[in-house]
Order: C-alpha cells, then sequence, then structure tokens
C-alpha cells in the first residue's frame, strides 16, 4: 500500500476527519471522535513516515520489526511510526489502522481521562 492508498484508506473510516497542521509539526493527522488515531509527517527528512497507536503488546512486538520504531514523543502511549508503509502488507497495515481507529472511538471508562468527579 503507497502513501495515497493509506491516506484513502484513512479517511473512509466512519467519522473521520483530517487536519494538516503546518510548521513546526507539519503533520497530517486523522481523527475520530475527536481523537487522534493516525498521523503522517509531512516535512522532510521524515516525509511520509506514519504514525499509529497500539496496545502495549503490540507495541514491544512492531518496534522488534525493523522500518517500526517508537513514535517520537508519544511512544509511552504506544504509539509507533512506521518508516516506510510500502514496506508494510497491505493487510497487516489495514489491521493496525483499524485497531488505532477502535482505540480512539471505543468508549472512555468512568475512571479514565475526561471522566467527572463528584
Amino acid at each position: 500500500m503507497d502513501v495515497d492508498a493509506l491516506k484513502e484508506f484513512c479517511s473512509a473510516l466512519p467519522g473521520a476527519a483530517s487536519k494538516l497542521f503546518g510548521p513546526p509539526s507539519n503533520v497530517l493527522v486523522y481523527y475520530a471522535r475527536g481523537r487522534k488515531f493516525a498521523y503522517f509527517k509531512t516535512s522532510e527528512p521524515e516525509r511520509w513516515r506514519f504514525s499509529i497507536r497500539t496496545t502495549p503488546e503490540r507495541f514491544l512486538e512492531l518496534t522488534d520489526i525493523p522500518g517500526i520504531k517508537p513514535a517520537r514523543f508519544l511512544a509511552r502511549w504506544h504509539w509507533v511510526t512506521i518508516v516506510d508503509v510500502a514496506r508494510v502488507q497491505d493487510d497487516e497495515l489495514r489491521g493496525l489502522v483499524s485497531a488505532s481507529y477502535e482505540r480512539a472511538t471505543a468508549s472512555r471508562r468512568a475512571t479514565g481521562r475526561g471522566a467527572r468527579r463528584a
């Protein structure tokens, strides 16, 4: 899957929206329900590197694969960066994006971030 096909896939997910941020961040971010589920770096030298959120278990597994590394600034929340999306099998990439999307759209737990306190 190339970058354009992956951008189309992200945009086609239910309720997905994207926003392009210019300097200094230079990222194209995909959101669902107001929460980020994927983003591309849009400037050199990291142009079109792609990042998604994973589970803690998948984070460890994925970061052992050449070409997939912890995402800068977001690794502690289990985000990974795929250096070249064309090197990842299409089905695997769709599955990773779908899982990140599902994490973003899942209901927040009553004790989680954004919960009201009595």
